[in-house]
């Protein structure tokens, strides 16, 4: 029992330590938790995906997909394209708050939530960081946990639910702050320029 906990522990910081981090994925569950949209579909989205991938590495998936390096590469340019996309219309509303503001005004309360889920989707799935870091490197490293590697994908599958549901459900204290127009338009420039500056460098990379 002991040896399981320590597995479970060992996948959990490894798994907090590779999701912490400010990136594309984390960006938009910010910004989804402070806008109190769709939250908790994207934090389901993004921790089931992260459990999937999760168990693709552990599983070996990683080793088999190395033999076919282009996909990665055509990932990094899809993904890049897509951030760049993103990061651009971030730029807009923060240059333009009026216009979003009036959006939402208008109430799109069932597109708003299809947008986010299909955003949270493409942000997740082609993102080559996430598999770099899902399938290969957790992967690697439970490969070394022997019989225990799935307690260990287990307990970094749960470092990722804790994660996400932290940042989007904790993200509404913010609110109070973000009533100002001009805290808006900072949270969009700073979401603007991390999805752009991540896009250039997937693109740059691939």
């Amino acid at each position: 029992m002991s040896q399981a906990l320590t597995a479970a522990a060992a996948g959990f910081g490894t798994g907090l330590s590779l999701i912490v981090a400010i990136g594309a994925q984390n960006a938009f569950v910010l910004r989804q938790g402070v806008r109190r949209e769709a939250v908790l579909a994207v934090v389901g989205i993004c921790a089931l995906s992260d459990a999937a991938l999760i168990a693709l590495g552990v599983g070996g998936v990683g080793a088999v997909v190395v033999a076919w390096p282009g996909a990665l590469t055509a990932v990094g340019w899809i993904g890049g394209a897509f951030l760049l996309g993103y990061g651009v219309l971030a730029a807009r509303r923060a240059l333009r708050p009026g216009r979003e503001a009036a959006l939402r005004a208008d109430g799109e309360a069932a597109g708003s939530r299809r947008r986010a889920v299909l955003t949270c989707l493409a942000m997740t799935w082609l993102n080559p960081h996430v598999y770099l870091d899902t399938v290969f490197l957790l992967g690697s490293v439970a490969a070394d946990q022997g019989p225990l590697r799935w307690t260990f994908g287990i307990g970094a599958a749960t470092a990722s639910l804790c994660w996400f549901a932290a940042l989007g459900f904790g993200a509404r204290l913010l609110g109070r702050w973000l009533s100002r127009p001009a805290a808006w338009r900072v949270l969009d420039g700073l979401v603007a320029a991390t999805m752009i500056v991540l896009g250039v460098t997937l693109i740059a990379g691939s």
